[in-house]
């Protein structure tokens, strides 16, 4: 497992207590799970996704990822309604473990409150936060 200081936790993104990471463009917020996240559980054998269209509410699960050593609950991060999953991960789940920002994302959403975005913590309260 990686150190802290060796997590690849990007500036430009905002994060959540339960591993999640979002970011804002264009309006949608795409989400996935981070790196910490993805390190803990080990290899992704299959990630539950909800459907498009479907709509959650703030910290609401909305999916779960399976590893070898587990599974783990995906909560929202923001309260809205799923524009479009991730369908490369139906048959390519280790895509979370290889790339989990970028080929790794999970679903994106139309937010229903901007504010709850801007709510989430910024790389330097995420970090605090996983010190303890």
């Amino acid at each position: 497992m990686k150190e802290i200081n060796d997590l690849n936790l990007p500036e430009d993104l905002k994060y959540t207590k339960d591993h999640e990471w979002a970011k804002l463009s264009d309006g949608v917020i795409t989400i996935g799970i981070n790196d910490y996240a993805q390190d803990q559980l080990g290899e992704i054998v299959f990630v539950e996704l909800p459907e498009t269209g479907d709509t959650f509410e703030k910290d609401d699960e909305f999916g779960s990822v399976e590893s070898v050593k587990a599974v783990s609950e995906i909560y929202m991060p923001v309260a809205g309604e799923i524009t479009e999953i991730n369908e490369g991960l139906e048959d390519a789940p280790e895509l979370v473990n290889e790339s989990c920002y970028d080929d790794g994302w999970i679903i994106k959403v139309k937010p229903d409150d901007m504010s709850q975005f801007e709510a989430l913590l910024d790389k330097g309260a995420y970090i605090d936060m996983l010190k303890g």
